[in-house]
Parts: C-alpha cells; sequence; structure tokens
C-alpha cells in the first residue's frame, strides 16, 4: 500500500482511503474518523465511524454528511479506489467509540491507531490492537519522560484535593477536556460520595455517554447560584477571573497528561496539577509496537521523530511521518 501524510492524515491513494485528515475532504474518497476529537474530525463527505463516534461528532461539527457506521470486528469490504480492501475497526481505548482501523488488502495488512490508550480506561472500551505488517500509530506522549503514574493513585489524589478544599470552604474546580477526560473523571470519582456539578459543554456530551450504557456517579447541571459545596468538572478554557467571579473561593485544578511536566501547573495558573491520560504513554507506546509486531512502523504527531528513533534503538524498522527523521547513526567501538 501506498502511503502519503497529507491534510494533517493518512491517505491510501490506492485505496481511496483517507484516515483522520485534519482538513476537509469533499471528494469521492471515504474517510475513517477514529473519534471525535476535534483535530481528528472536518466537515467531510463521506465518513466510516463507530456508532458512538458519529453522535459525538453530529453534537460537535454541524452540518450533514454520509455516515456508514461499523461496528467494532466488523469486516466490511470497499472497492472504490484502485485496490479493493477490507476494513475493520477495532477499539482503541482513548474515549467512548474511538477506534483504530484494521485495513487488509493483496496479502498485506496494516493498522492505524488513531489516539489509543492501552491501559483500561473507565468510560471507552478496553483497546484491543491486532497484528499488522505496517502500523502508523499516534505518538502524542514518545519521549522517555512521559510515563504516567497508575491512573487509580491519581484518582486518590484528585479525591483528596476536592475533599480537602471543601474542607476548607473553597469550591474545586477540575478543568478537563469535556469529551473523554470529564467522563473518565466523572467515573472514577464514583466511588467517593462527593456532590458533582457538569459545565454545559461536559453535560451535553456526558448525556451521549449515557445513551451508550456507560454509568456515572449522581451529578447535576452546573449552576452558579448552588454551586458552593460541589465539585465542579469544567472545560480547561475557563478563566480563574471568570471562576472567581462566578463561584468565589475557589480551588482550580488541570486535568491532564501534560500534566506530567511541573509546568503544567503554572501554564494553566492552577492550584494543581493531575496527569490523568487518555493517551499511552512512552513504555506503552513500545508495547503496542510488540503487541502488533509490525514489519514497519510509521510514526504520527507529537513526538513523532523522536519515537521513531527510539524504536530504531531497539532494531524496529521505524520512520517519522509527520515531521523529518532526525537519523542518529551508531558506531561500534574503534571505528
Amino acid at each position: 500500500m501506498k502511503i502519503q501524510f497529507d491534510r494533517g492524515g493518512i491517505l491510501l491513494p490506492d485505496l481511496d482511503l483517507w484516515l483522520d485528515p485534519s482538513q476537509r475532504i469533499t471528494g469521492p474518497q471515504k474517510v475513517f474518523v477514529s473519534h471525535a476529537h476535534s483535530d481528528h474530525v472536518g466537515a467531510h463527505r463521506e465518513v466510516l465511524l463507530s456508532a458512538p463516534t458519529a453522535q459525538l461528532m453530529r453534537a460537535r461539527l454541524a452540518g450533514l454528511r454520509l455516515e456508514q457506521i461499523l461496528g467494532f470486528g466488523e469486516g466490511h469490504l470497499f472497492n472504490g479506489g484502485a485496490i479493493p480492501y477490507r476494513l475493520t475497526l477495532v477499539p482503541a481505548g482513548h474515549i467512548l467509540g474511538s477506534a483504530m482501523a484494521y485495513v487488509e488488502t493483496e496479502g498485506e495488512s496494516l493498522l492505524y491507531t488513531g489516539d489509543f490508550k492501552l491501559k483500561r480506561g473507565l468510560a471507552a472500551e478496553p483497546c484491543a490492537p491486532r497484528q499488522a505488517d505496517v502500523l502508523i500509530m499516534e505518538t502524542t506522549f514518545g519521549q522517555p519522560h512521559f510515563q504516567f503514574p497508575p491512573a487509580q493513585t491519581v484518582m486518590g489524589d484528585i479525591i483528596r484535593f476536592c475533599r480537602e478544599s471543601l474542607e476548607q470552604d473553597a469550591t474545586p474546580v477540575l478543568l478537563a477536556y469535556s469529551l473523554g477526560k470529564s467522563q473518565e473523571l466523572l467515573c472514577g470519582l464514583a466511588q467517593a460520595g462527593l456532590p458533582i456539578m457538569l459545565h454545559e459543554a461536559v453535560l451535553k456530551l456526558t448525556q451521549i455517554y449515557e445513551k451508550f450504557d456507560v454509568r456515572f456517579p449522581k451529578y447535576e447541571p452546573l449552576e452558579p447560584a448552588s454551586a458552593k459545596g460541589n465539585v465542579l468538572i469544567v472545560p480547561p478554557n475557563a478563566s480563574r477571573g471568570t471562576l472567581d467571579s462566578q463561584f468565589g473561593s475557589v480551588r482550580t485544578a488541570i486535568v491532564s497528561g501534560w500534566a506530567i511536566d511541573p509546568a503544567c501547573r503554572f501554564r494553566y495558573q492552577c492550584d494543581a496539577a493531575f496527569p490523568l491520560s487518555d493517551h499511552a504513554d512512552f513504555n506503552d507506546l513500545i508495547e503496542l509496537v510488540r503487541q502488533v509486531s509490525p514489519r514497519k512502523v510509521y510514526t504520527l504527531h507529537g513526538f513523532a521523530a523522536d519515537f521513531a528513533q527510539s524504536l530504531r534503538d531497539l532494531d524496529f524498522d521505524a520512520h517519522a511521518l509527520s515531521e523529518p527523521d532526525q537519523l542518529h547513526f551508531r558506531f561500534a567501538a574503534g571505528k
């Protein structure tokens, strides 16, 4: 299969198939959409996606499009391009409905991951990669220092922060992306018995999760007049000044994989930062490659070139697609 990086995504020209282009595709080609985060969707003409991604995408992106909804594990034959192929969606573990694309054609197989999380999350289908000849993988956290602590430990720290804030008569505000992270966070708070209010953007998407039988603890829509004494889950773009003016004394915490960087708390001007991620960390990126056992690996986004080099150091045939490779040569001693 020919593989091209174009329009922020992947084009398989012989198949007339796009994988997660960020720019709009209006031609006759089909577009696989791995999940409904804004950097992976566009106003395309025809999309292939899972049922949860379809509903979440409708809620976030206006306009009409042709939708072909595929169930996980169901192979579908397509022959619109020069070469026919079979496409199967397998769960990526990133957010609800997130999918990897497993493509089979002419005796060759390819796995495109999109964003994924190898460890089991609380609000997404468990990741289920397949062995493939070629692997195209997202490398958001593709440097060795990105190693996340256990999610259960991080959730314990978040619950402690909330309880301490309430004891100090301050309103705890958890800043988390409205799609995916907020729902994971809500599930993690289930056993804490804390009163929870959701910002309208979080509420809208949480209600879609519930249509797919994801269960959450009791929560209420966010009402500034009655917010005191509750834990608030709010998107990260909320300004500290706005929060103070609406809710009085608040303590804020950013919840993100980027919180592994100590500067993250200061960047968001928060009182705390918690590294809860819906992505694979560096070690799990390596583990994914070992599980797929490909002949060739292509890396995409994040630290694509750095991670490709890390894979070459482990004797994988790996190359970055979304940025130039920085090739490092190893020399034998004494030469």
